[in-house]
């Protein structure tokens, strides 16, 4: 696959990060003490390495990791796992989104996680894996993660199965609690409930790969995480107590950008290197 671009510029999480808070661009500039005009600058995607730092302190945000970003100095080390994982990356209108498949090595037996715009890529690996698909989970119902849902299903006949707190809109789709496990072989699979981002968002924690792996959707992105105007506390809250305490070898399957790791993202995500 080639290389995907992070999902935020250092602007982007700016952006987040203020209108989560819910500060004016006035309250800002006066906390940070720079003028307007720098922070609306800023804001715009101008690398105003001072200003942005002054900035990053009133939004909790880390000065380093934001200064990294908007350098363009790092890059997530990409993991690699021998069998039993394959990442797809789509298409939707202006952006690209990310699905996911796992499966057990010895049983064949696999799951889905999202399909992304179009999941034949991931119909044809399933084929050509010869995997029988038991579970087609949904980490949060916003259309360009479920946008092949239908084709996907009809080529697997897989179950549908969502998180309680956002069912999908699907014939015949189950739903789940938080803390519900589903085995696949010697895979286990966990939920997790990491909303705030959208009502119900779901992270599955995944062992018996090469690597632990969660599937967070859009709760955390390769620096950066979901955004929320709305719910923005409880998204932060909910990664912070929900996935960073999982082991540092985490590989965090996003919903959209590249694959990264727990540690990776606890040295180089401006929203979880602050403490």
């Amino acid at each position: 696959m080639a290389r995907i671009p992070l999902e935020d510029n250092f602007n982007d999480v700016i952006n987040k990060a203020q209108r989560g808070l819910k500060i004016s661009d006035e309250d800002l500039a006066k906390r940070a003490e720079v003028t307007v005009e720098d922070l609306v600058a800023v804001k715009g995607g101008k690398p105003l390495i001072a200003v942005l730092r002054r900035v990053a302190r009133h939004l909790h945000l880390g000065p380093d990791a934001l200064e990294a970003l908007a350098e363009k100095a790092w890059y997530p080390q990409q993991p690699n796992f021998p069998t039993g994982f394959a990442a797809f990356n789509t298409t939707f209108e202006d952006m690209t989104v990310n699905s996911y498949l796992v499966w057990d090595s010895r049983s064949k037996l696999a799951a889905t996680f999202d399909t992304g715009a179009n999941a034949q890529a991931m119909i044809d690996t399933i084929n050509a894996e010869k995997l029988k698909v038991l579970y087609a989970f949904i980490t949060h119902t916003h259309d360009d993660h479920i946008a092949d849902l239908a084709n996907l299903v009809a080529a697997t006949q897989a179950e549908v199965w969502a998180g309680e707190l956002e069912p999908v809109n699907f014939p015949g789709a189950k739903t789940f609690k938080e803390n519900a496990h589903f085995h696949l072989g010697q895979l286990a699979i966990k939920t997790l409930f990491t909303w705030g981002h959208s009502p119900g968002m779901t992270s599955f924690y995944i062992t018996g790969l090469s690597w632990p792996l969660a599937v967070v959707g859009d709760s955390i992105f390769a620096s950066s995480m979901g955004g929320s105007p709305t719910h923005y506390a409880e998204q932060y809250k909910h990664n912070r107590e929900k996935l960073l305490p999982l082991p540092n070898d985490t590989v965090l399957a996003c919903g959209h950008g590249p694959l990264t790791t727990l540690g990776q993202e606890k040295r180089h995500n401006p929203f979880f290197t602050t403490r």
